[in-house]
């Protein structure tokens, strides 16, 4: 029998991230600060439009600071109990993300609710002020960013945190200007619910990754039934078993499979083809696979899972 994994891209991606942790670290420094600063002048100034842009700002911080908590957990030896290494502690941080998120769009639209039938006198000045800031500071990370997230999945997804986060600055700051120069106070829960509906795609679509990843299945873009029949038409190949596709990870995708061949098979090249072909056409660089004669796929198929 053979067996054998590779690896590639799971180290290419951390040492890409590596490259980028003090840029990642001044960004959440940046935006816990100005993240601190709108919610405590959306509490001020009654402004429920700057309190739902806190709140997305806030998912920013997170954003970034699970960016950087994967960097650090990447970089410990997976020794121990800890086979895998600490890599699920992005996707858990992720769903508690979603669930926090969740939490404070409801919020937002229940508040908002309220507000269209008595709309509350809120200072159009600070909230513009406050919004401009927080629009410079998202503009001055997103530049900071821009280029690591073209090498590296972990600070892409960060990145994309902030450009949403600027949509929503600039939502407030117009809100801003127009309660300021025509009075128009009903503009604040307009923005405020255009802010929420904004975010809950995001969130949503957060949450849906993270439990797909916890619950191990195959990743989105994998035919796990064209990957079997690839590896089935393999020279010498009679037979895959045991197939299982799986993401450790964002951006970390791992594969085992048992491949049943011929006697006269001469394993290493079968392996070698196996790990060639995950590699190249599924971009799976991290995969055992186990070449094994008839005899050795008739035990595996006694097995009741």
């Amino acid at each position: 029998m053979g067996h054998g994994h590779g690896h590639g891209s799971a180290s290419e991606a951390a040492h890409a991230s590596g490259r980028y942790v003090r840029r990642l670290a001044v960004a959440f420094g940046i935006l816990f600060a100005f993240f601190l600063l709108e919610a405590a002048v959306g509490f001020y100034a009654d402004s429920l439009a700057l309190l739902s842009d806190a709140g997305h700002m806030l998912t920013d911080v997170l954003g970034v600071g699970m960016a950087l908590a994967a960097i650090f957990a990447a970089r410990r030896p997976a020794v121990g109990r800890r086979t895998f290494g600490l890599y699920r502690m992005e996707v858990l941080a992720a769903l508690a993300n979603a669930v926090l998120l969740f939490g404070v769009a409801g919020y937002i639209l229940y508040e908002a609710i309220g507000r269209f039938q008595d709309p509350p006198q809120v200072p159009g000045v600070p909230v513009m002020l406050t919004a401009a800031a927080g629009l410079a500071a998202n503009l001055v990370v997103f530049a900071m960013l821009r280029r690591g997230a073209e090498e590296s999945l972990n600070v892409r997804g960060a990145y994309l945190e902030v450009l949403a986060d600027t949509i929503g600055s600039v939502g407030v700051l117009i809100g801003g200007i127009l309660t300021w120069v025509f009075g128009w106070y009903l503009v604040d829960p307009v923005v405020a619910v255009a802010v929420g509906l904004f975010v809950l795609p995001r969130t949503y679509r957060l949450a849906r990754q993270a439990l797909r990843i916890l619950v191990q299945q195959a990743p989105e873009q994998i035919n796990v039934g064209e990957l079997r029949s690839e590896l089935a038409a393999l020279p010498a190949v009679t037979e895959v078993h045991d197939l299982h596709v799986w993401t450790l990870t964002s951006g970390m995708e791992v594969a085992s499979a048992h491949l049943t061949t011929r006697g006269d098979a001469d394993h290493g090249s079968v392996l070698v083809a196996g790990q060639r072909l995950l590699a190249e056409r599924y971009g799976i660089d991290h995969a055992t696979l186990q070449v094994e004669p008839d005899e050795c796929a008739r035990r595996c198929q006694a097995l009741t899972w």
